[in-house]
């Protein structure tokens, strides 16, 4: 619903006959009661108004004594599929989406998202790289053509982008090329358009970017590296790209660890604590990114480079450069041990 959903935000309050003048001009048969922080601490719809009417309320009622002070609500870490399990088990046909301080994120709609959209965006998968660290798997198969439920885990990734709309692909490839391109072909078999993109020499983790044909629609490329499981929803993400108006978009994951000492705290040269094995965490780069189609050309011109170092140029420059939250499944395939995890988890998330 992109941000139609702000014209449903009401104080409590707000009379019921406001209440009914601003369902009916959003007609998303809902308003949304918050706070002065945008917190949600309530729901209303055209029933609840009824109900309330036929009892005897007045229009000039508050709606705070009418509204759902206990609705049903998701938070941004709840995945498409959740959503709709949510909406279609307390029969619901609007939810509210809200963020970890209770505030008010979106509005998902049933409706919505049962649609299957269409969007004209490339994808541009990277699948050139050789899979040192997971040889000796690796030693005859490209890993993006392991297999991990039973398919090649590129596959899997295709198939993931397809369910939400995307059909035209692009694909970097460089070792074991020809073995990417005799699985996947031209992408009929899925009901899409596949291209390849020859790395005749390693060009860093954008570089083949720079590569993409200049007759491409000018709207973002979505571009992933091959050896990624994850449930993200990918319309979600070139939607908030869009909202931010960056001219990047960075998928990030927290990212937890344990030192394994005793860290020493000191203020100058004198103790002033001692933490056992601290658990630390930071925000990591997922391997997903959204980039605007003017940077194709940017780095077209500098043959081979790093997506860190075009999105730190970028930053240089001024240019916003937005951070996308995953809080769905997400692994990157690059040990033995994701490799075997993976198998273990394929099926109870894909």
């Amino acid at each position: 619903m992109k941000q139609h959903w702000r014209q449903v935000l009401i104080r409590t309050e707000t009379t019921l006959r406001s209440t009914i003048e601003v369902i009916d001009r959003a007609a998303l048969q809902i308003a949304l009661v918050v706070d002065e922080q945008e917190r949600l601490v309530g729901v209303v719809t055209d029933g609840d108004i009824r109900r309330a009417l036929i009892r005897g309320l007045s229009l000039e009622t508050a709606v705070g004594e009418v509204m759902n002070k206990r609705p049903k609500v998701a938070s941004l870490r709840d995945s498409k599929a959740q959503l709709i399990a949510m909406m279609e088990g307390h029969h619901l046909y609007q939810l509210p989406v809200i963020d970890d301080q209770g505030r008010v994120a979106r509005l998902e709609s049933l409706q919505a998202l049962y649609k299957q959209p269409s969007f004209p965006n490339p994808v541009f998968l990277m699948a050139g790289g050789f899979g040192k660290r997971l040889r000796p798997y690796t030693d005859e198969c490209p890993k993006p053509l392991l297999e991990i439920g039973g398919k090649p885990i590129l596959e899997t990734i295709i198939e993931n982008f397809v369910k939400s709309g995307f059909r035209r692909f692009y694909i970097a490839v460089h070792y074991r090329a020809e073995q990417i391109k005799d699985y996947f072909g031209d992408g009929g078999r899925w009901g899409v358009k596949i291209d390849y993109i020859d790395e005749v020499e390693p060009m860093g983790t954008a570089g083949a970017i720079g590569l993409l044909p200049d007759y491409l629609p000018d709207v973002p490329v979505i571009v992933m590296n091959g050896d990624i499981l994850t449930q993200i929803d990918f319309a979600r993400l070139l939607a908030y790209h869009n909202e931010q108006q960056a001219i990047a978009t960075l998928c990030v994951r927290q990212y937890e660890y344990q030192i394994p000492y005793g860290v020493v705290n000191l203020d100058q040269q004198r103790v002033i604590g001692i933490e056992e094995k601290p658990l630390q965490s930071c925000l990591a780069s997922a391997g997903i990114y959204v980039l605007d189609h003017s940077l194709i050309k940017v780095i077209a011109e500098q043959k081979q480079l790093d997506m860190p170092t075009l999105l730190n140029q970028q930053v240089s420059r001024g240019e916003q450069v937005a951070m996308f939250p995953i809080y769905d499944y997400w692994l990157d395939i690059g040990r033995e041990a994701d490799f075997l995890r993976a198998q273990g988890e394929f099926t109870k998330y894909f």
